[in-house]
């Protein structure tokens, strides 16, 4: 068993290994700073199920669009929707190496990956994500509205409306009424 340590000596602990660390999740030499994330340059590398989640059909035949899809949340749901039996059409916005993990691993589970990239701020890419996932899967049984930004600020004084990014917000919206 590991010697407990006080929050004073090490005050950040390694969740994975239960082991206090001296790195924070905001080291800037290992985090990015530029917009888009790519996930395939994160150390560490983040856990979305791969080696853990198996699956047992409960999606089997559905068809389902992920909206940012190929990384963070999305790749994790967009994999355990292929393990539970969907074909997965994976909207995102340029991360093109990310994106092809999740395909070939939608793949890997039998199931049909469709990925397509492009801004969900732009309205006429929101009807084409709409029209591809159709014309490649048949149907929309499932839509995941997941597509985010994500912003390091230093202050929580600094959140606010207003250094969101609107139109991923109503993007994903649009989504649900076309």
């Amino acid at each position: 068993m590991p010697q407990q340590t006080s929050p004073q000596e090490h005050p950040h602990t390694d969740p994975r290994r239960n082991e206090p660390s001296q790195q924070t999740p905001f080291d800037t030499e290992k985090n990015q700073h530029e917009y888009p994330g790519q996930e395939h340059k994160l150390d560490p590398a983040p856990d979305w199920g791969y080696d853990t989640y198996k699956g047992c059909g409960r999606l089997e035949g559905k068809k389902a669009l992920v909206t940012g899809g190929d990384s963070g949340i999305g790749r994790a749901v967009a994999l355990a929707y292929a393990r539970e039996g969907a074909d997965v059409a994976i909207s995102y916005l340029s991360e093109h190496e990310d994106a092809e993990v999740i395909k070939n691993a939608v793949e890997e589970a039998g199931r049909k990956a469709v990925l397509i990239p492009g801004d969900l701020e732009d309205e006429e890419h929101i009807k084409n994500v709409v029209a591809k996932t159709v014309e490649a899967l048949g149907r929309i049984d499932i839509l995941v509205n997941n597509a985010s930004y994500q912003a390091c600020l230093t202050v929580l004084a600094e959140v606010s409306i207003w250094n969101t990014k609107p139109g991923s917000c109503i993007g994903c919206l649009r989504l649900v009424v076309l």
